[in-house]
């Protein structure tokens, strides 16, 4: 049930404006502190509820990572809370020119020397284009989804049994979706080719991973002993790694989706690309949003339900079973006829939005406003969100930063406009006309036929899990079969 708020436009327009607290240090060394405080002394959450609570509001401003030298202006300004965040999906307000990876943004050489759809703000032409092929594909692929993403999860199950009874007794829960999500992605686009046929081969998903790899660094931690922070950040933080590094990776990849994706390619040149950028748009699509985000979503996804326990694990599983009986087999219809099984998707969403940060600079002087008071952004001031700070807002969401698998069921459906996992409101659409991503209900669909095939297959199971520079590890540690289905 939603807490109390100031919700009225009224309430809203008697906020006081103040000036944005905080401060931005000397140059060049305020940033280096800022990122010696975000990665190695405070960490991500600390940084940000320290400064929350030093300046007595949810709007400030900071230094984002990765700063000197690779970002030339590293100054945002913060928002923390789910009253402002949503002005950043606010395409009429802010632009989203060059900033999905923050204050810097990699080489184009990285992308075949384009600027793929990711980076174009929703004013350039080439935006549109871009994005309405996508959304195009997703469409005319929709059919293919469940019994795609069915047959690759039979492979997932025998790995996970196989892990489970080797000399380890485990199975490493990451391993073994990276590689069924790039099956699945690669054979979604390329007509359901076996990238085993293809020149990557089995080492789709290490080339991607390399190739993500040296884009991403200057953005993460691999958490190393303080005695080794300093050498961390010299060596991640100092100049970008060059794409020379991942061009044998990307070239490979590269040619196997301009080889084996020629229905895909074909609807791009009738939609108006050129093939080449329309393979390369393919590429960082597949590799950076799909590949990228299922291979990180699904083991969030099993951290936080396996942590929950086998009395979730038992309700999943028989109203999975019970829905799944009813209607005859998986479906869509039978999936959307499963409120447990949805809700707990969300509140996955919620928690741990598998992409945290959001961009964008002010296109005019703004005024945002918070839960308590009103700030002016002035126009070319670059705004920053942190995601689950505003999804786990204490305003909006009781016992926020608790897991509660049937927050979203009945009524709660009504806050399903404050999870902002992709983009965008969960209760907004992809256009052309946003940022938000185009196979945001994909990625919903698949988290549910994930959970209806596992629990139609096993009772409960057990995990261990730690953080990792991008999301969680999770290893299952033991399985139990299903005792009836």
């Amino acid at each position: 049930m939603a807490s109390s708020q100031p919700s009225s436009t009224t309430i809203n327009e008697q906020l006081p404006l103040k000036p944005i607290p905080g401060t931005y240090g000397l140059p060049f060394i305020g940033p280096i502190f800022d990122r010696h405080d975000y990665f190695y002394n405070q960490g991500r959450d600390k940084f940000f509820s320290t400064r929350i609570k030093k300046y007595n509001s949810t709007i400030f401003k900071t230094n984002m990572p990765p700063g000197p030298f690779i970002s030339s202006n590293p100054r945002v300004i913060a928002l923390l809370d789910a009253s402002s965040f949503p002005i950043l999906f606010d395409n009429k307000k802010v632009e989203k020119y060059n900033v999905l990876d923050g204050t810097f943004m990699p080489s184009t050489k990285f992308t075949g020397g384009h600027r793929v759809c990711a980076y174009l703000d929703t004013t350039e032409p080439n935006h549109a284009v871009i994005k309405n092929f996508f959304i195009n594909a997703l469409l005319l692929r929709k059919d293919t989804f469940v019994p795609l993403f069915r047959s690759i999860l039979s492979d997932v199950f025998s790995e996970i049994e196989d892990g489970l009874s080797g000399k380890s007794g485990k199975a490493d829960f990451n391993s073994i979706v990276s590689v069924a999500s790039f099956n699945f992605m690669f054979r979604l686009f390329c007509d359901n080719k076996d990238p085993l046929d293809t020149k990557v081969g089995s080492e789709g998903p290490k080339m991607f991973d390399t190739w993500l790899l040296f884009q991403l660094a200057p953005l993460a931690t691999l958490g190393p002993p303080k005695i080794f922070s300093y050498l961390e950040d010299l060596l991640l933080r100092t100049v970008p790694f060059p794409a020379c590094l991942a061009r044998s990776s990307y070239k490979k990849l590269y040619e196997a989706f301009s080889s084996s994706a020629t229905t895909i390619l074909k609807e791009a040149e009738k939609a108006g690309l050129n093939r080449n950028e329309a393979c390369h748009n393919l590429v960082f699509t597949a590799g950076f949003n799909a590949y990228g985000g299922l291979k990180n979503q699904f083991p969030i996804l099993f951290k936080w339900i396996g942590l929950s326990g086998e009395e979730l694990h038992k309700e999943l599983a028989n109203e999975i079973r019970s829905v799944v009986k009813k209607h005859g087999g998986v479906t869509i219809e039978s999936l959307e006829n499963m409120s447990l099984t949805k809700s707990v998707v969300y509140e996955v969403l919620r928690i741990e939005p598998v992409v945290p940060y959001q961009y964008g600079k002010a296109r005019e002087d703004l005024i945002v406003k918070s839960h308590d008071a009103s700030f002016e952004i002035k126009k070319g001031e670059m705004i920053f969100g942190y995601q689950p700070f505003a999804t786990k807002d204490p305003m909006i969401f009781d016992d926020a930063e608790v897991f509660l698998p049937k927050r979203f069921v009945g009524e709660g459906e009504k806050l399903l406009k404050y999870v902002l996992w992709s983009n965008g409101k969960e209760t907004d659409e992809s256009s052309v006309d946003n940022k938000q991503c185009p196979g945001k209900n994909l990625v919903v669909l698949l988290c549910r036929l994930f959970l209806v095939e596992f629990f139609l297959r096993y009772d409960t199971f057990v995990v261990e899990t730690k953080n990792v520079a991008f999301g969680a590890s999770v290893s299952i540690t033991s399985l139990t079969k299903a005792s009836s289905v």
